[in-house]
């Protein structure tokens, strides 16, 4: 790598659970490319989301904040209009920022601080609803349709938009998952295109400046569809079903139970669970390809050697491991994330980190890597250079999350230390929940409340509740619903134009 200042690529998929990969140990999933970037660059095996949810992630990676920071509370949540993200600091520092695909910043300014938008970024076209928590959790009264059905939006809630994005038409009586094409591939074969194009016009001297191109993929999200031959390397011979031990589902925590009545994840055959299940698996390897065209397009415009690589993913999915689906839990398959970083000769080669890591810190290694200057609100996370590097003494080695949107009624959040994880919710009795990962990777087994490690127990709880005070949250996220419930409440009865 010359001496100036590295380019940045950032691939961000959305929703791929990092152990749904063949380079996290998955027997049969194929990622070659994510394989590639393990042997080239640094993989972090324990890296999270800061909030297992589309645009409460996204806004805090772009801010490099928590949550309860940045107050990006759910997906019907905008960012401020003077929050600073790291695009800004980039181009305050000479870099051409670009966006390729999805980032999720819903309302009045979908770049925050991206200077053009290559391609359609699909999921901010539909309005999201929001779910009061002062109205209780809403009870779904059909099994969630994403596991049967090519459009996975739900019905719209009560204020009358729908949740999610999907491809499909209008109606909700789609054809089933499995082999084909939505509105989510093309964006994506779309967003993919557009940056190798970009990738192209950097490499034939467009400007002499360093460019950080994000390009953001939809998929492995839901809808369960996916083009030839990407279905059919799945099913029907790989198309499996969740672990889930006898009486599993009858133990499951109180955070979990309410997921499942509030979404519907229960009463699915397992014809319709393995096909689903086949279809994700061809989707995770559909965004490796485009991890390689991106890693191909690099090599033959010889931008290699100057372009800091970064691949990650904005939270996992569930896929019925637990009883549940999609994503909004602390589990391991919705909780932690790909996190791959390939820096020419400054990243240690073929090295595997196992320190807890989280996508705060991959904003703060972006801003490091730029040598921008630190913001005026400081982000939570720290630089990973000293692990890509080989080893940083004082890495606090933990990771921190929060979910405070639908599917639940309450705050809660998550420490990652060591071995250890340790779910709250924000209520009196706190709903502790422990898992000890060394012992128990598929979190079976809850161990809050046994006495043989009630001292990690008031360790981590002590931690979690001096960064978290959920009462503080509960008030400003319900006040925040209220008051955007009035807002579109107002917007809906017409008029608000300016006569100038």
């Amino acid at each position: 790598m010359s001496g100036r200042r590295p380019n940045i690529l950032l691939l961000l998929t959305d929703e791929h659970g990092a152990q749904f990969s063949g380079t996290y140990g998955h027997p049969f999933i194929a990622t070659p490319a994510m394989d590639r970037l393990a042997a080239e660059g640094v993989t972090f095996d324990a890296a999270y989301c800061n909030n297992p949810l589309c645009v409460p992630s996204r806004l805090s990676f772009m801010t490099g904040q928590y949550t309860h920071r940045c107050r990006g509370w759910d997906n019907a949540t905008p960012l401020p209009a003077d929050a600073v993200t790291w695009p800004h600091l980039l181009r305050a520092q000479g870099y051409d920022t670009a966006l390729s695909g999805k980032m999720h910043l819903i309302g009045d300014d979908p770049l925050h601080g991206f200077q053009e938008q290559l391609a359609r970024d699909l999921h901010i076209e539909l309005q999201h609803p929001i779910f009061p928590w002062d109205d209780g959790i809403p009870e779904a009264s059909e099994p969630w349709p994403g596991v049967v059905r090519t459009d996975s939006r739900v019905p719209p809630g009560p204020d009358g938009v729908e949740a999610e994005a999907a491809g499909g038409g209008e109606d909700f009586d789609s054809p089933p998952t499995g082999p084909g094409r939505t509105p989510e591939i093309d964006a994506d074969d779309d967003a993919t295109a557009a940056a190798v194009a970009y990738l192209r016009s950097r490499a034939h001297g467009r400007t002499g400046r360093p460019f950080a191109l994000c390009v953001g993929l939809i998929a492995p999200h839901f809808p369960f569809v996916v083009p030839e031959p990407f279905f059919s390397q799945y099913f029907p011979h790989h198309a499996d079903l969740p672990h889930l031990p006898s009486g599993h589902l009858e133990a499951l925590p109180p955070a979990a139970r309410r997921l499942r009545r509030a979404f519907g994840f229960s009463g699915h055959t397992e014809a319709q669970v393995r096909r689903a299940r086949a279809a994700y698996y061809g989707l995770v390897s559909y965004a490796d390809d485009k991890l390689r065209q991106l890693l191909d397009a690099l090599d033959e415009c010889g931008l290699a050697d100057d372009t800091v690589v970064i691949h990650t993913s904005d939270h996992g999915e569930m896929l019925g491991e637990h009883g549940l689906w999609r994503k909004m839990s602390f589990y391991e398959q919705s909780a932690r994330v790909p996190l791959q970083i390939r820096w020419p000769r400054r990243a240690a080669a073929g090295r595997r980190v196992g320190e807890c890591v989280s996508l705060v810190d991959v904003a703060a290694t972006i801003v490091g890597a730029a040598g921008a200057a630190a913001p005026a609100a400081p982000m939570d996370g720290r630089n990973l250079a000293g692990l890509l590097a080989g080893s940083d003494p004082e890495w606090r080695g933990e990771a921190f999350a929060e979910h405070t949107a639908h599917g639940t009624d309450r705050a809660r959040a998550m420490l990652r230390r060591g071995r250890w994880k340790l779910c709250l919710s924000g209520a009196e009795d706190l709903e502790p929940e422990l898992y000890d990962l060394e012992k128990d990777p598929g979190e079976f087994t809850n161990l809050a409340g046994d006495p043989a490690v009630a001292g990690v127990q008031e360790d981590m709880t002590d931690a979690l509740l001096r960064r978290w005070d959920w009462r503080r949250i509960d008030r400003e996220v319900r006040a925040s619903q209220r008051r955007r419930q009035l807002v579109r409440a107002a917007a809906a009865t017409g008029g608000g134009r300016s006569p100038f």
